[in-house]
């Protein structure tokens, strides 16, 4: 499923496959942030500014509001959060996030993409929660 952008500007000349740059990092860091402080205010239309232009074409905001809370809640919940590995492939940016929410530990994966220098969230995939033995 899909969550999703405010217009984040990213050098996007230098989309090489590979492990993503400091600052390609630093922005989509920052884009991922700003959506999950505004579920974590239940602010719904930030949130939802933050998908991709694909993603916003497709779902209305009452059907993301849906998934957040059906699907999502550890983003609402959350407890903390911190990015691991950023890399890209074929002009996907993926960036690994952990979330701690309650007593468990979420490793999400964000798939995000750019329309023109616009950056947007395509999707996040929620995987398996973990010991949260690791302090975030």
């Amino acid at each position: 499923l899909m969550l999703g952008g405010c217009g984040q500007k990213v050098d996007v000349s230098n989309l090489a496959d590979g492990k993503c740059s400091a600052a390609q990092s630093q922005l989509v860091d920052k884009h991922i942030s700003a959506q999950i402080d505004a579920l974590g205010k239940k602010d719904w239309n930030l949130a939802f500014s933050y998908a991709s232009e694909s993603f916003q074409k497709g779902v209305t905001i009452d059907q993301f509001i849906v998934i957040i809370q059906e699907q999502y809640l550890m983003l609402i919940e959350n407890q903390g959060y911190q990015f691991e590995r950023c890399t890209i492939a074929s002009e996907i940016i993926t960036q690994e996030v952990r979330v701690k929410s309650g007593a468990e530990l979420y490793y999400l994966t964000y798939a995000l993409s750019l329309n023109g220098s616009k950056l947007g969230i395509e999707a996040a995939v929620v995987g398996m929660p973990v010991d949260a033995g690791i302090d975030i």
